[in-house]
């Protein structure tokens, strides 16, 4: 019968992890608190993009996550509950503040 190394289950043993990227799934509590909410964003609406105005963003939305939307840039289309996605133009004035 063959033996496996040690240092090949070593190698082996990251493949069943979890991701270092993903995040552990939230508990309903944890994903309660962190959930965005557009309602009142249409104010910042025309505003210049700065790191005051991203904090004001973030406690309005009630977001985890602020996602800068710089012009002419592609972005991922997966909707994240907890994210809060600010789209600027050229001259930094936000153009959109949305969920997800």
């Amino acid at each position: 019968m063959p033996r496996t190394s040690p240092l090949l289950a070593l190698m082996l043993l990251p493949a069943c992890a979890v991701s270092a990227n993903e995040p552990p799934a939230p508990s309903s509590g944890e994903m309660a608190a962190g959930t965005c909410s557009d309602e009142g964003l249409a104010r910042f609406v025309g505003q210049k993009a700065t790191t005051e105005i991203g904090a004001q963003l973030l406690a309005a939305s009630g977001a985890r996550t602020l996602r800068w939307g710089p012009p002419r840039s592609a972005m991922t289309m997966d909707y994240r509950q907890d994210r809060l996605t600010v789209s600027y133009d050229d001259d930094m004035v936000i153009q959109s503040a949305r969920c997800g």
